[in-house]
């Protein structure tokens, strides 16, 4: 075997080294579809999102667990030439601030409610069945009278949600559902496993534009917005 050759066979181990230390490090811990159904005089609305929380793997510790994913829109049809929608955040309401944390744990909290019995993060993968999301486990909801205008956001509570969205709307439930982390990173549907989901910002399209949309909706609904305000409606 020539010199060159010993090389590139090492820089080659070393590249499939390289490539499967960064896929155990950004593999999702698990996944879990987040689904909002809401009671409308026209029936029930449901809208869900596929979420992927990854854990900390780096080797200094040095990071945090993170979500990947959108937050959950729900159609809910028009009235009177008006679009409805309501929108649950990634994100809870703590106090006066705004938990960007939270949403990675609400499948582990959820099935640990659901069975009265606590769930380590190394096993929620292993869950199966759909449970109820309840209590302070609802992320923050919002609704826009005008889904292209970040400046209608208006916040919804679960349990007066006529009061923003008209009367005979209710929010019925949220529920969780731990799915398959499948082939990441090349889970692009079927067999290979559902990959999180996108397309938000087709339905709030001035996510995609110049200026912090974000931050304008968080506060036009009357919540704090920092510097991660995008967080609480989509991340990569």
């Amino acid at each position: 075997m020539s010199f060159i050759s010993k090389w590139a066979g090492l820089l080659g181990l070393l590249a499939v080294l390289v490539v499967g230390d960064q896929i155990r490090i950004n593999r999702p811990g698990h996944k879990y579809r987040l689904t909002v159904e809401v009671t409308t005089p026209d029936g029930i609305k449901t809208g869900s999102s596929i979420l992927a929380v990854v854990p900390d793997r780096n080797y200094n510790r040095g990071g945090r667990t993170t979500t990947r994913g959108e937050a959950v829109f729900v159609d809910l049809g028009e009235e009177r030439s008006r679009s409805k929608n309501l929108v649950a955040l990634l994100a809870h309401r703590q106090d006066a601030k705004l938990d960007l944390d939270d949403i990675n744990y609400v499948a582990l909290r959820a099935y640990g409610a659901a069975h009265d019995n606590r769930i380590s993060f190394s096993d929620i993968h292993r869950q199966t069945g759909v449970v109820p999301v309840q209590g302070d486990l609802v992320p923050v909801l919002v609704s826009f009278g005008d889904p292209n205008d970040p400046g209608t956001a208006r916040l919804v509570a679960g349990d007066h949600a006529e009061a923003v969205l008209g009367e005979g709307y209710a929010i019925r439930g949220l529920n969780a559902e731990v799915m398959p982390n499948g082939f990441w990173p090349i889970d692009f549907g079927g067999a290979l496993g559902e990959p999180v989901t996108r397309g938000i910002e087709a339905k709030l399209p001035w996510l995609a534009a110049p200026g912090d949309g974000a931050a304008t909706a968080l506060k036009a609904a009357g919540l704090p917005a920092g510097g991660e305000a995008r967080e609480a409606f989509a991340r990569k």
